[in-house]
């Protein structure tokens, strides 16, 4: 095991810093929670300089909240190394895990850390810029029916790839996928390296949610606002890869029925909340990185409406922050953490972290927790700081601890567990 004591620590070494006076609520002021003020002085987790100085958020409290301090202990312990480019990682019921990497591998890592050989049967994948085998989630009736979902970048006719949905059984030796069907195609195909989305989650009506990104090229931005199309987009299939009747768009002429909601960026973390409502956590441009709590047939914004600005730090030409009928994040960072995967933590093994929203953080290179109160942000933290690495995907085990992959060519799988 090797330790690491978090007792009270609520800025650690080498985070990220920053903070913004338009962030603060002035005196008196609700911060979206109920008699909860935010008070215009409290230490922020970030105080560096936002990349849109002249940007200010559409409420107090939408970006840099108050900095929290977590007055728990814990310990990391290193399951597993030299994993490359793991992309996610879903608990197994009886402790294993199982883990993709990139490169279009996925392994099962034993509770004990012991490290499988790749399961056989997974379709090729096209593992150029962002892609590759990307996310994987259990079957409600996994214990039943053994079946796992993933997701990837699936090489297409032409040079194109696109974000693509499959099914298959895992045997009875766990070596390998059988009745492998892929059961959803995002279309559509384009010749790109990046924007794939590609989180999973199976909803609390059994259905599938799946994320797609605009594919990151300019021209391909305005598909997020399209309903002909996939792309930008949160959907939502049933597990055969049918189209449930009540999705909002079923029956408009030209609009694609799988679609949930739309103006999305690139989403790589999604989770839901213990309300059973559904959250996403998306890459904004430079700046802008956004919390949505998605409502069915709700358009995000994207490109439309976002926060930050491009990368050469020129505004974004179709852009502003705030429009009538497009639906303003929860909250937003500018600098970015560049967010990838989520869980919202309802274990026992850290009661005082239930309620709250824990993400990965690529550049941010942390955990970071979210303490939401009445549906706005109310304290931050970033966790696992001083490790200076890409987190990647956090998700709960069925005892309450956590788990983290990070995004290395020599990743790791962590678990974080109560001191003793």
């Amino acid at each position: 095991m090797l330790p690491f004591i978090c007792a009270g620590c609520g800025q650690p070494a080498g985070e990220p810093q920053s903070g913004a006076p338009e962030a603060a609520a002035p005196a008196g002021e609700t911060a979206g929670a109920a008699g909860r003020a935010t008070p215009p002085d409290c230490p922020r987790v970030e105080t560096r300089p936002p990349n849109a100085e002249g940007q200010r958020p559409a409420f107090p409290g939408q970006t840099r909240a108050c900095a929290v301090e977590s007055d728990v202990a814990f310990d990391v312990v290193v399951l597993a190394r030299g994993l490359e480019h793991p992309w996610a990682v879903e608990p197994l019921p009886g402790g294993d895990l199982l883990v993709t990497e990139r490169p279009g591998r996925m392994r099962i890592v034993g509770a004990d850390g012991r490290v499988g050989e790749p399961i056989e049967g997974l379709p090729r994948v096209d593992a150029r810029g962002q892609g590759g085998l990307l996310d994987v989630a259990l079957s409600p009736d996994f214990e039943t029916d053994r079946t796992i979902f993933w997701s990837y970048a699936e090489p297409r006719r032409g040079g194109g790839n696109g974000t693509t949905v499959a099914r298959g059984v895992l045997s009875a030796d766990r070596r390998r996928l059988e009745q492998v069907q892929v059961i959803f195609r995002a279309e559509p195909t384009y010749a790109g390296r990046a924007h794939f989305g590609s989180r999973l989650a199976f909803g609390p009506d059994g259905m599938l949610y799946i994320t797609t990104g605009d594919r990151f090229d300019t021209p391909m931005r305005m598909h997020a606002q399209q309903l002909d199309n996939h792309l930008g987009k949160v959907l939502r299939i049933a597990p055969d890869g049918s189209v449930p009747r009540d999705n909002p768009f079923v029956g408009q002429p030209d609009a694609r029925p799988e679609i949930w909601s739309l103006g999305h960026r690139n989403i790589q973390a999604m989770a839901f909340d213990p309300q059973g409502r559904l959250w996403t956590v998306e890459h904004g441009p430079r700046g802008g990185d956004e919390l949505n709590l998605i409502q069915p047939g709700n358009n995000y914004g994207w490109p439309l409406v976002s926060y930050g600005e491009e990368y050469t730090g020129r505004p974004i030409a179709t852009a502003e922050t705030q429009r009538p009928g497009y639906e303003q994040p929860v909250y937003y960072w500018d600098p970015v953490i560049a967010p990838s995967g989520a869980q919202w933590y309802t274990g026992d093994a850290f009661p005082a972290w239930r309620g709250d929203l824990f993400i990965g953080g690529l550049v941010a290179r942390a955990l970071v927790r979210l303490v939401v109160d009445n549906d706005r942000v109310v304290g931050e933290e970033h966790l696992l700081a001083d490790r200076d690495q890409r987190i990647r995907d956090v998700r709960q085990g069925p005892d309450g601890t956590l788990y983290v992959v990070t995004d290395h060519d020599d990743g790791e799988l962590w678990r974080i567990v109560p001191s003793r």
